[in-house]
């Protein structure tokens, strides 16, 4: 696997886990881990984060394409 597949690999995993975290912060949807109910704030942190990563994963898969 070259580093422009494993870049794009990446960066798909991380944009699936901020969309993911996305759909809860619109749809209200409510998390129950082990009985303690997982507030909204985190789902912001799970969007940003992973969003980001996202960006310069795809960024970085580019990059390795033209280089």
């Amino acid at each position: 696997m070259s580093i422009q597949q494993y870049c794009a690999v990446s960066g798909t995993l991380f944009a699936l886990v901020a969309l993911a975290h996305l759909l809860r912060l619109i749809l209200a949807l409510p998390v129950e881990v082990d009985g303690i109910i997982v507030p909204q704030q985190v789902s912001w942190v799970g969007t940003v984060v992973p969003g980001v990563l996202a960006y310069h994963a795809f960024r970085l898969a580019r990059r390795a394409g033209s280089g």
